[in-house]
């Protein structure tokens, strides 16, 4: 017994010394692209009329359960009132089509359900794991709608506030590969150049205001090595 309590011991003494022969990183820098839709007024799908997004993104890990992520995204929205589900009466024999360009800038917090990592620089991390993510930010539209042939460009800004989810896949050492799912609530009813369809004013920083998703993926690599001891010796 002595000699298997021994040997169990080594056994993980030697797992918690392989676990930390890789160096943690504090700093993930990449970019992305993906899928944007847009959800207000003239549309209700969560998966009508995607167009294309691209997002730079820079994310600081203080521990592997969490990361902070700052993403800036452009992307375009599109749709018209004539291929809406709701009925406009001011828009029945006027209607009105839509094309936006969004920059969106937000700061969000991500949490991981399982530490991520290689299982190399931290002991039990693993390799995926699925995460949840809250934040806030901006969104700036230019929006140039279209009616009985006339057109004209609106510019518009907001507060609004991402909730997402989504998967982490370590490609490598030190490069990784995040999919998530995330939606953008706006305080702006102006995205898509029209605001309150039906003449009625609404309150409330989210209510009856436009807003939209993103599926994308990003591809980022590590950087900024953690220091594992505060008291390195000198010679």
């Amino acid at each position: 017994m002595k000699q298997l309590a021994v040997l169990a011991v080594a056994w993980l003494a030697a797992i918690a010394t392989l676990a930390q022969d890789q160096p943690e990183y504090r700093l993930e820098l990449g970019a992305g692209a993906g899928l944007v839709v847009y959800e207000g007024d003239f549309n209700g799908s969560l998966f009508k009329s995607p167009k294309p997004m691209g997002t730079l993104v820079a994310k600081y890990k203080p521990n592997p359960r969490m990361a902070w992520a700052a993403l800036v995204g452009y992307g375009k929205l599109g749709g018209s009132s004539d291929k809406a589900n709701t009925w406009y009466p001011s828009l029945i024999e006027h209607p009105v089509s839509f094309s936006s360009s969004v920059i969106d800038v937000s700061l969000r917090y991500e949490y991981n359900f399982w530490p991520f990592g290689t299982g190399r620089e931290y002991y039990g991390a693993r390799k995926m794991t699925p995460f949840i993510a809250l934040g806030v930010g901006l969104s700036f539209a230019n929006a140039e709608t279209t009616q009985d042939g006339i057109q004209q460009k609106k510019s518009s800004g907001s507060l609004q506030m991402p909730i997402g989810i989504g998967v982490k896949y370590k490609l490598a050492d030190r490069a990784n590969l995040t999919v998530a799912w995330t939606m953008h609530f706006t305080g702006n009813d102006k995205l898509d150049g029209i605001a309150d369809p039906y003449g009625i004013e609404s309150t409330g920083l989210f209510k009856n205001t436009d807003c939209y998703s993103v599926l994308g993926a990003t591809i980022t690599y590590d950087l900024w090595e953690k220091c594992k001891t505060c008291h390195n010796d000198r010679e």
